[in-house]
């Protein structure tokens, strides 16, 4: 990382909360986007997601961007975690909250798309990075980890060195967590479904009758409520 990169990421931490344990941040990030109803808790009418799960929990990171105050929480934890432990990245990928993370640290930004555009350029990286970057991908949302590690692959295929994975959000699956592993590839959160829980019952947002049946979801979402 460049001398103005670290300069400029001393100047972020000063807008920070100070002395921000990873334990009171998961718990900040959930307050937070619990109260712009990014994530929304409904365990007694569950959505349904696209693979066919029935779930009590719909998280749409995307709202983050319409709330300046959110938004710029979330911008700057990011980058947080991007120096804190991933220093050696020389630009970043992903999601468009990833070009607000770039634009802190004044590193190259590209855009990821799920998949190549099936007409013009037919691309899936959107922008232009440096040969022999290496990048740091930036993710809103970490379920089964497979469409996220789909942006990683793109990258290495471009011949890029993908160091690691910021991301937003992540519901814990051992499936998810058995995908980076075996793309060895580190990741790093913000948030995640257990202080999701746990804020949620602090705050009133569900019953205590309603926290089980959560947990009850978290144990075999493939199969819960079929």
């Amino acid at each position: 990382m460049s001398t103005h990169a670290l300069s400029l990421s001393l100047q972020i931490q000063t807008i920070s909360k100070n002395d921000i344990t990873m334990n009171d941040l998961k718990h900040a990030f959930a307050e937070k986007l619990l109260g712009i109803k990014a994530i929304k808790l409904q365990p007694n009418t569950p959505f349904q997601w696209a693979s066919g799960w029935n779930s009590p929990i719909y998280t749409d990171n995307r709202l983050v961007l319409s709330y300046p105050e959110v938004r710029a929480f979330v911008k700057t934890e990011l980058t947080h975690a991007v120096i804190a432990n991933f220093p050696e990245a020389t630009a970043v990928a992903g999601i468009a909250m990833g070009m607000a993370v770039a634009d802190l640290l004044q590193l190259p930004y590209a855009y990821v798309r799920p998949k190549p555009k099936d007409h013009g350029t037919k691309n899936q990286i959107e922008g232009r990075l440096p040969e022999g970057s290496k990048v740091v991908v930036i993710e809103d949302l970490i379920s089964t980890g497979s469409s996220s590690l789909k942006a990683v692959e793109a990258l290495r295929q471009a011949g890029f060195e993908v160091v690691g994975m910021v991301a937003s959000y992540t519901y814990g699956f051992p499936v998810a967590e058995q995908a980076f592993k075996d793309a060895d590839l580190k990741l790093v959160t913000l948030g995640d479904y257990e202080h999701t829980i746990e804020i949620a019952a602090e705050t009133g947002y569900v019953s205590k009758e309603d926290i089980e049946v959560l947990k009850e979801w978290r144990k075999d979402p493939a199969n819960w409520k079929k």
